[in-house]
């Protein structure tokens, strides 16, 4: 029988890492318009996103934007919107990703007061359907095509 790593290379996929956090969240590393950064891979999160504080760490260009964000306990949060930005997770790269911009402060303070790292941004449902997403959870690998 052949593995997943062979089957899912033949089919044009890429492994990419993460790390499970003390508070079971996947996060991956990636970089988001040639900087580095830490992101938690969120199949239930629509869009992929980033804080407000991190717009000018990654370079994003942001314009007004009447969608409301809400998730991990917060509702109707002001949101930015930001086109066609460049989105590395190790050598799957995709240079057209649009992303909702809100405060994450609410998702890093709950990180920190389990002890886990905080994060830039999320991954979302959108680039997990760009990439065909298949998620190992044993051996801890997202493999995007």
């Amino acid at each position: 029988m052949s593995s997943l790593k062979k089957t899912l290379s033949k089919k044009g996929y890429h492994r990419i890492p993460f790390k499970i956090t003390k508070t079971n969240h996947l996060v991956l590393k990636g970089k988001l318009n040639g900087s580095k950064g830490r992101f938690i891979l969120d199949t239930g999160a629509s869009n992929s996103c980033i804080g407000f504080d991190s717009v000018t760490y990654f370079k994003v260009e942001t314009t007004d934007s009447d969608t409301k964000a809400s998730g991990a306990g917060a509702t109707n949060m002001e949101t930015l919107k930001s086109t066609n930005n460049k989105l590395k997770l190790d050598v799957w790269k995709t240079a057209k990703l649009d992303l909702v911009v809100f405060n994450l402060s609410h998702v890093n303070q709950a990180l920190e007061e389990h002890g886990a790292k905080q994060i830039h941004g999320i991954i979302g449902a959108d680039v997990l359907m760009k990439g065909e997403a298949i998620i190992d959870y044993k051996k801890k690998l997202l493999y995007l095509k």
